[in-house]
């Protein structure tokens, strides 16, 4: 059997275990106590039994009866083993918190040791204050009881002596503002005459004040007058004019004719540098030559005139706004609008200035000096705007820029379509130069090569120059109220969108009948058809890509989507084949017409060879041929004098098996026109035949005689 535990028997005295239980016991109990005082509930909800050994009514010996009567021997070892381990642990925890008191306990001791000697030498010093303040106390009340009898007769003399001393301010202030007025201390004057003005309009009806009062009125008006000369002398600094118009103030000059002056010296030295810019955007008129580009004028008028203008807005606010404010709420509001109005009317008369010059620009090569123009004037403006919110000059500035930046676009696009109108013209003139046959296609096809090569780069170009308005480094480039508007209306929907639909619209009109439009190449015909079928397939695609990825970026705003301009472009490309296919067959129909027309068919000879008319027909429709579908032939040699059976055969073989499969939806076939002259061919040779074998025995009216060639129409 194993050895009993300690404490487990009689004889057993009260281990290590016991003392820590007991001590335990007591502190439950104790909290217990106070749970019970401050009516808290038991922690956990824990039942208070005495078999708990962490509950507050513990009892030991209820503990280990109930042990020794449920646990075997193995339990009662195996609980002791568990039970040493909790004491050892809570003994380690017990020591941690010893030493960590004892840490606290010792820095205590000496802070209060330190306290102790601090307070000793604390005390001897209230000691020794508080043996002065006894010193100084006995000393005053002695003075006081020495001092008591005259102290109403100092007090007396005190008040006399100082109501003399104003008198002889009072009679000697004449003498003194004269002789500051003398000297040119003009602020000095200014105060002793503030000084006293309030006494001397009290006392004005005595007399003696009413002299004095009168020479100090004198004098002041005449000061006064002086600084009014030196308010309008345009040559005084910004510091004796701050004190000039303090010191008119002070005087009680009126406010309202202090503002106005200051402003109309301001203006005249405003409107003399407005009239410096005047003549350099070429005169009053308008009507001269501007002098020097666009960004050096934008800088002497924002180096000179803009400047100046902030100083005068800076200096005004200064003297009159916030010291007539101080005075009153009505005073500040008065200057300021006076401010507002003078401002607006000198701005206004620059931003004019401004536009004019701009305008004047007249070339599209070149937008740096111009943007760079822009951007200075829009920047340098934003120092006017935070200084005089209330004149509104943001918007002012903002507008010029916008109406500016659409100038130039409105002015791209009528480049773009002199270029266009300048490339039709070429290329007129390059259809109308004569080719040798075979070389219709290919001439054709290199002439659509370079037209529209030539109009993309132009196109390219022109977004090259405007996209500077909408670079990194430009102040406005980035504000909502122009990046929207510019490039989404202006540079998409104006300029490339317009430019499109003007090309398709100018392509279109060729169709027209009449007028000068009526002698149109039909090889020009044929290549706009091709071109705005080139622009419906991939052009009008790439351009607008181009033109959202360079300006619209992240904007989505509703524009107009490439469906449309797609469709406008298929459209006049079908028109225009049309057109095509209509003159050609009206040029060859009227060609046979013609022949058959001036021809004397009862005097003419027998037929013997294919006529030099239906040559030129071959010769026609071969061209056609080429110039629709642009692919190497080998002509007919046609000098020699071919048989009916060889013109046929030319006829049949070489071009009624061609199609038009240039437009597919259009799918324009040539055999019908073929056939029909094929047809007419042989009908015309078969009526000459029949007329020269019948000979004199057909006989016919002499109606018919004179107009054989409705006989033959009427045949055929």
């Amino acid at each position: 059997a194993a050895a009993p535990g300690p404490g487990s028997g009689p004889s057993a005295g009260p281990g290590p275990g016991a003392g820590v239980g007991a001590g335990a016991g007591g502190k439950r109990r104790a909290h217990g106590m106070l749970q019970l005082y401050y009516g808290l509930p038991e922690a956990g909800g824990r039942q208070l039994h005495p078999a708990d050994i962490d509950g507050a009514n513990f009892m030991p010996e209820v503990y280990l009866n109930k042990l020794r009567s449920e646990c075997t021997l193995t339990e009662l070892m195996d609980s002791e083993t568990e039970m040493v381990k909790h004491i050892r642990a809570l003994d380690s925890d017990m020591q941690t918190l010893v030493y960590e008191n004892y840490n606290k306990f010792i820095s205590a001791t000496d802070t209060i040791r330190k306290m102790k000697n601090d307070f000793r030498k604390m005390e001897d010093e209230m000691d020794c204050l508080a043996s002065n303040m006894a010193a100084i106390t006995e000393f005053s009340a002695r003075i006081s009881h020495t001092l008591q009898d005259q102290h109403q007769q100092i007090t007396k003399l005190s008040g006399v002596h100082t109501l003399l001393r104003k008198l002889q301010f009072l009679f000697e202030l004449p003498a003194r503002l004269s002789k500051c007025v003398e000297l040119g201390a003009y602020g000095q004057a200014v105060r002793y005459y503030s000084k006293a003005r309030s006494v001397l309009l009290q006392y004005q009806h005595m007399p003696s004040f009413q002299g004095i009062h009168g020479d100090c009125q004198g004098i002041m008006a005449g000061l006064a007058q002086r600084l009014r000369v030196q308010f309008r002398d345009g040559g005084s600094s910004a510091k004796e004019l701050a004190e000039c118009v303090e010191l008119l103030l002070c005087l009680e000059e009126p406010a309202a004719e202090l503002c106005d002056e200051f402003l109309s010296q301001a203006g005249s030295r405003l409107c003399g540098q407005l009239s410096v810019l005047e003549g350099d955007v070429g005169g009053e008129g308008g009507g001269g030559k501007p002098q020097g580009d666009v960004l050096d004028f934008i800088d002497r008028g924002c180096n000179g005139f803009v400047s100046d203008a902030c100083l005068v807005i800076a200096s005004y606010q200064d003297l009159f706004v916030q010291r007539l404010a101080s005075s009153g709420p009505e005073l500040g509001a008065m200057a300021s609008a006076k401010l507002v109005v003078f401002v607006r009317e000198v701005m206004g008369r620059y931003f004019s200035l401004v536009e004019a010059r701009v305008g004047a620009e007249r070339g599209v090569t070149d937008n740096s000096l111009l943007v760079r123009g822009l951007d200075r004037f829009h920047r340098r403006l934003q120092a006017v705007v935070k200084l005089l919110p209330a004149a509104g000059l943001g918007p002012l500035a903002t507008g010029i820029v916008v109406r500016v930046a659409a100038d130039r676009l409105h002015r791209y696009l009528q480049a773009l379509r002199g270029f266009l109108a300048e490339c039709l013209t070429d290329l007129r003139q390059s259809l109308a130069t004569p080719r040798p046959l075979g070389k219709d296609g290919s001439g054709l096809a290199d002439l659509l090569a370079t037209l529209s090569s030539a109009i993309l780069n132009q196109l390219k170009a022109v977004l090259a120059s405007v996209h500077l308005f909408v670079a990194k480094d430009i102040t406005f480039s980035n504000k909502p109220y122009f990046k929207g508007q510019f490039c989404r209306q202006g540079v998409r929907e104006g300029l490339v969108v317009g430019f499109i639909q003007h090309l398709c619209q100018t392509a279109g009109q060729f169709c027209e009948t009449g007028g000068e439009r009526s002698a149109t190449p039909p090889g020009l015909l044929l290549l706009l058809s091709r071109l705005c079928l080139d622009y419906e397939t991939s052009t009008v695609s790439y351009i607008l890509t181009l033109t959202d990825e360079q300006f619209l970026g992240q904007d989505h705003s509703p524009v107009t989507p490439v469906t449309v301009l797609c469709a406008g472009a298929r459209e006049s490309a079908q028109r225009l084949l049309n057109h095509y296919v209509k003159v050609q067959g009206l040029n060859v129909s009227q060609m046979l017409r013609k022949s058959v027309e001036t021809r004397d068919w009862i005097n003419t000879i027998e037929p013997r060879n294919v006529r030099a008319v239906m040559k030129r027909v071959v010769e026609d429709i071969t061209s056609i041929d080429l110039q629709v579908t642009p692919r190497p032939l080998t002509p007919h040699p046609l000098t020699s004098r071919p048989s009916d059976s060889q013109c046929s055969t030319l006829v049949s073989s070489d071009l009624c098996r061609t199609t038009l499969a240039l437009f597919d939806p259009v799918a324009v076939n040539l055999r019908p026109l073929t056939r029909e002259v094929n047809k007419n061919a042989g009908e015309t040779q078969r009526v000459r035949q029949h007329l020269w074998k019948e000979g004199n025995r057909w006989r016919v009216s002499p109606k018919r005689c004179l107009f054989p060639s409705q006989f033959l129409l009427e045949h055929l």
